[in-house]
């Protein structure tokens, strides 16, 4: 056993080492050999200046510099870390001394000897910075002289096609091309029989046309009309996906078999530097005319299939578009067959092309083809954009920024279909061509969208259930849908002849950020940001969650204490998150401060009221004079607080109306809180008799009804004041202070009908005939004691009549109900 343990120790230490070692070593970049750059520098330079290099030169050269390009910034860090800690150590000496000063001779020394050692440790990651910048610098010439190439080519003038002297030559070089090609196979035929491995080579080949025609005849049957039959015994919710998901094989199946096909005839070795490019073309046109035909079937279904269109459009004009579109996919399949190896046109191919072939035709003869080629291409985009322009936003499934996008597509495609025969016939062959086809590719691309997004809704609603319509327009499916057209952009891009290194290069610049006000940002900066605030929005949520459900409930705070409490922890959590997710994105927060100067005086002019409000309910919250069921009148509002934010409170009124208050009038504006700290209130009902009755009974007989109500407060008492003596009767007033100030009117109410009982059975009248007004008033007080018997209470308390919390709206028109023979108004 010791020996196990000292063995396990011993690994797992050389373990230590090892990724310690492993770490240092990447922390610690390999030196680029700056000899061997310089070297390759000065050559592609010269060549640059010569401009003798054709385009595969130069795209040889360029990517051996973006190689020397990355290792330079990956040695732009070398001994970052010794050397912020050596700024660290040369910042804890002081500033240095001004001129004319002098420092300690100890402490000068030490900040020689430390300079000394930065600038030793800064030199590898200036001499990484220099040679950065000069391969950028050849970077950038190449990609400017192959540009500058591209667009002389696309403008370039060729013979016109339209010159009939060019019509013969046309034909006849034509068929020399195929009478190469015959007599490469007749060739290959002739040395076919002596092959020593006759019978495999047969054997292959019959096998590889035997697997192909399967494919290409019973497979694709098969595959067509399996969605129809997949249609019948799928559900409602999965019959969309499953159908899209099968009709992938009306691309994947005839295209393996014209895999196989072609395999099998560049087997047999029939073929030569003639046939093998044409035969190495027909694998990417199957793959144009399929995927086309595919599209269409998608775009524009047949009548009676399980498809539903992505666009409205009626039986009869999705036929058309339909034969059409497919007839487009032919007119593309033949122009990617032999545009790369029949008929190549100088400056017209990308780099990205996999076939190099010699100039078979002449400019003049190539010209006649692709004129004719372009005729044919541009009818079929006329016709189906004739169809596609007429859509327009209706009553139908389909978005109306579909239709829209579509309809100016198409628009833009008639003009294309017309000015591109135009280019051809006046010699622009290659601009035409350039013009004609991207055109039709950027179509295809769309409609590709359109499908992948309904796509999209259908899997949506597989996965949640419910229907079709709905799931396709949820948010979701839209999301992901506009993230799919972000992420489409650069096929765009490819197809209006960018090459891969310049979007390779439009990423590394990407990478490399891009300043705004002093703050440099970059796509991976801007996503952990995104990521890390979100990450802190949700811990907040969890946290406020936890804290309302679980901590909040069990303290002695109130309803309201809890709220502000949970708020609080909101607004922190926020921030905080805010503020470590623009750190984690490596953004200093101090070259923030001359943006943050700039915007505040336009948000202190243009946000003051919002800022205002801000700070406002901020106090709210923490001073807390009113909160959550509060009963509170402010602006000459009344109502019960049902939400208190940071910018505004929510009330709502015994109308039950909901009304906005900004926090501001909570702190500015004279605020009464009915209920805050106590529910106790006082009642004030003014009464006349008549002038016979005998008053001390009156007071006396207003005291005991008072006393009689449960909710009426024995301490303070109630009391009965004599008000005045008029002509008309004598005017009392019974004062009271009631538990709950919420049922003071269901507290008049009832006195009301018990003076009118009691007073009638001892006899004491109410001057019916005067109809004297009877007040009733109800105040909300924190006074101890009521006035005792004989002392006049004053009017210093003003009246305010208070409906009650769970009282019908009613009593916010402040009727009472009166006394037999009086008006009550409150």
């Amino acid at each position: 056993m010791p020996r196990l343990t000292k063995l396990i120790a011993a690994f797992v230490t050389a373990l230590s080492l090892f990724l310690a070692v492993s770490a240092w070593a990447q922390d610690q970049p390999q030196a680029p050999d700056y000899d061997a750059w310089n070297k390759l520098a000065g050559q592609a330079e010269q060549i640059l200046e010569s401009g003798q290099a054709n385009d595969a030169r130069l795209q040889s050269i360029r990517d051996q510099v973006v190689g020397w390009r990355d290792r330079f910034k990956a040695a732009e860090g070398t001994n970052s870390t010794r050397i912020a800690t050596l700024k660290d150590q040369i910042n804890a000496l002081g500033p240095p001394p001004a001129e004319g000063q002098t420092e300690s001779d100890d402490i000068a020394a030490r900040r020689k000897d430390l300079n000394d050692q930065l600038s030793q440790l800064q030199a590898p990651g200036l001499q990484a910075v220099e040679g950065f910048g000069r391969a950028d610098g050849i970077v950038q010439q190449i990609d400017q002289t192959v540009r500058q190439r591209q667009t002389f080519a696309l403008i370039r003038r060729t013979p016109t096609p339209l010159n009939p002297a060019n019509w013969g030559p046309a034909l006849a070089e034509a068929g020399g091309v195929g009478m190469h090609v015959y007599d490469e196979v007749q060739t290959g035929w002739a040395d076919f029989g002596n092959s020593p491995d006759l019978t495999s080579r047969i054997l292959v080949t019959l096998g590889f046309l035997a697997a192909a025609l399967l494919l290409l005849s019973r497979g694709r049957r098969w595959v067509d009309s399996l969605p129809g039959r997949l249609s019948a015994r799928a559900s409602e919710r999965s019959r969309a996906a499953l159908i899209f998901a099968v009709s992938l094989g009306q691309i994947a199946i005839p295209f393996i078999g014209i895999v196989l096909a072609t395999a099998a005839l560049i087997a047999t070795e029939l073929f030569g530097d003639w046939g093998v490019p044409l035969l190495r073309s027909i694998p990417q046109a199957g793959m144009a005319f399929f995927g086309g035909f595919w599209l269409a079937r998608r775009l524009f279904p047949e009548p009676g299939t399980a498809v539903t269109p992505p666009l409205p459009l009626p039986e009869e004009n999705r036929r058309q578009a339909a034969f059409r579109a497919t007839m487009l996919a032919l007119s593309v399949a033949l122009h990617q067959l032999f545009s790369r190896t029949v008929l190549p046109l100088s400056g017209f191919h990308s780099q990205n092309d996999s076939l190099t072939v010699p100039q078979r035709l002449s400019e003049a003869s190539a010209g006649v083809w692709h004129f004719l080629m372009i005729l044919v291409a541009a009818f079929f985009l006329f016709q189906l954009s004739n169809v596609l322009r007429r859509l327009r936003p209706t009553d139908s499934e389909a978005p109306d920024y579909r239709i829209r996008l579509v309809a100016f597509l198409a628009a833009l495609g008639r003009v294309v279909a017309v000015v591109s025969p135009l280019l051809a016939a006046a010699g622009y062959v290659t601009g035409a061509n350039a013009l004609l086809w991207s055109t039709i590719l950027t179509l295809a691309l769309v409609g590709l969208l359109l499908v992948l997004q309904d796509f999209i809704g259908d899997l949506y609603a597989l996965a949640k259930g419910g229907d079709q319509k709905a799931a396709r327009d949820a948010l979701m499916p839209v999301l992901i849908g506009f993230a799919l057209v972000l992420l489409s952009a650069p096929l765009f891009a490819l197809i209006w002849g960018a090459r891969t290194s310049d979007l390779a290069e439009a990423w590394t610049r990407a990478q490399l950020g891009f300043s705004f006000g002093g703050v440099t940002l970059s796509p991976f900066a801007i996503l952990t940001c995104l990521v890390v605030f979100i990450i802190g929005y949700s811990l907040t949520g969890f946290v406020q969650g936890a804290m309302r459900s679980s901590i909040l409930p069990k303290t002695k705070l109130d309803p309201g204490g809890q709220n502000a409490v949970s708020s609080i922890i909101g607004y922190v959590g926020i921030a905080l998150s805010a503020l470590l997710a623009i750190t984690s994105a490596g953004i200093n927060l101090s070259s923030l401060a001359v943006v943050a100067g700039a915007l505040s005086v336009g948000i202190g002019f243009g946000m003051q009221q919002v800022v205002s409000n801000f700070v406002s309910g901020i106090i709210l919250l923490v001073e807390r004079p009113i909160a959550v069921g509060d009963w509170i009148e402010v602006s000459g509002q009344q109502g019960i607080v049902k939400k208190m934010a940071v910018r505004a409170t929510q009330i709502r009124t015994f109308d039950r109306n909901d009304i906005i208050i900004p926090n501001s009038n909570l702190i500015t504006q004279p605020v009464t809180n009915w209920t805050r700290g106590s529910l106790q209130g006082r009642i004030i009902i003014p009464l006349t008799v008549s002038v016979t009755a005998d008053s001390r009974e009156v007071a006396r007989l207003m005291i005991e009804i008072a006393e009689d109500q449960p909710t009426i407060m024995v301490n303070p008492a109630p009391v009965a004041f004599l008000r005045t003596i008029t002509s008309t009767g004598l005017t009392f007033e019974l004062r009271a202070v009631v538990a709950d100030i919420n049922g003071g009117t269901a507290v008049v109410s009832e006195i009301n009908h018990q003076i009118l009982k009691r007073f009638a059975e001892a006899g004491i009248s109410l001057p019916g005939s005067t109809r004297a007004s009877q007040d009733v008033y109800l105040y909300k007080t924190a006074e101890a004691p009521a006035p005792a018997a004989g002392e006049d209470g004053g009017d210093a308390d003003l009246p305010a009549t208070v409906p009650s919390q769970t009282d019908p709206p009613s009593h916010v028109s402040r009727d009472f109900g009166p006394a037999a023979g009086q008006d009550g108004r409150a």
